[in-house]
């Protein structure tokens, strides 16, 4: 079974945000190490915001050096004038096959409904980019109007839709809101990563408490469109628990379905034409 990290970082002589191990730097080879040790087979980078284009930079490197581990979901300055150019040419870069934003800045949490990124939802429609975004609360209704008028762009909704890395809501305050998000199962271009879940519980591995929630979510989206991830470095637990969670202590996860839910899909969503 192929197995497909939907979310990692890469940084270099850089500090990150203090729910991630606050470490001066993550490699491409600290992360091959920790793959190899849980059977993970190749992982898709996220370069933190934070960095700039040095952090694209990094991942581009990685991908040159391990094109069958590693694919890229990258950001840039969606103020740049030569925005719409640089969508259009994003596939031209090394593992670049779609984007992914926080807009957890003061100025860009406006972007989700004032229509100052129509032009992009266009852009990367037209060029057939697939989006992830950090969408959590009021957030996920904005999303899924987004979808709504841009059938053929291809959305992901981060960290389960509970906004990734929050230490005070937990259990099942954490998916209090989750119809919101099950919502969205309507609209065949919207996806769920499930990356990152053993940190919205309190309990110890495996996360038994949470695991109603993740089959719900599966069920309404379906297991193609539903991908597993981690975004290890802020995970309590090991990177080989993140992967047993999923294929061991979910009874009612297997075969195929599995399989989708795994890697297989998160594949096939981004098109990714691995070379192995």
């Amino acid at each position: 079974m192929l197995i497909v990290d939907s979310q990692i970082h890469l940084w270099q002589n850089g500090k990150m945000s203090p729910h991630h191990r606050q470490i001066p730097t993550y490699s491409a080879d600290d992360a091959l190490k920790e793959m190899a040790s849980a059977g993970v087979d190749c992982a898709v980078i996220h370069p933190p915001s934070a960095f700039g284009e040095p952090g694209n930079a990094l991942a581009v490197e990685a991908v040159r050096r391990h094109p069958d581990k590693f694919c890229i979901l990258g950001h840039f300055d969606l103020l740049s004038p030569d925005r719409e150019k640089i969508v259009a040419r994003w596939r031209e870069r090394p593992g670049m096959l779609g984007f992914r934003f926080t807009f957890n800045q003061p100025q860009e949490k406006t972007w989700w409904t004032d229509g100052s990124l129509d032009w992009f939802w266009k852009a990367s429609e037209k060029s057939g980019l697939p989006v992830g975004l950090l969408a959590s609360g009021a957030n996920i209704k904005a999303l899924g109007k987004i979808a709504e008028r841009h059938s053929g762009l291809k959305m992901h909704i981060d960290h389960i839709g509970r906004g990734g890395g929050r230490a005070d809501v937990k259990d099942d305050a954490a998916y209090a809101n989750v119809g919101e998000m099950l919502a969205l199962a309507k609209l065949p271009n919207v996806a769920v990563k499930l990356s990152g879940a053993p940190s919205t519980s309190t309990q110890r591995y495996p996360y038994q408490n949470i695991h109603k929630y993740l089959q719900q979510i599966i069920e309404a989206f379906g297991p193609a469109r539903c991908f597993w991830g981690t975004d290890i470095t802020r995970m309590p637990c090991s990177y080989r628990q993140c992967v047993t969670m999923f294929t061991e202590e979910m009874p009612w996860l297997k075969g195929r379905d599995l399989e989708q839910v795994m890697g297989a899909a998160f594949v096939a969503w981004l098109g990714w034409k691995r070379k192995i």
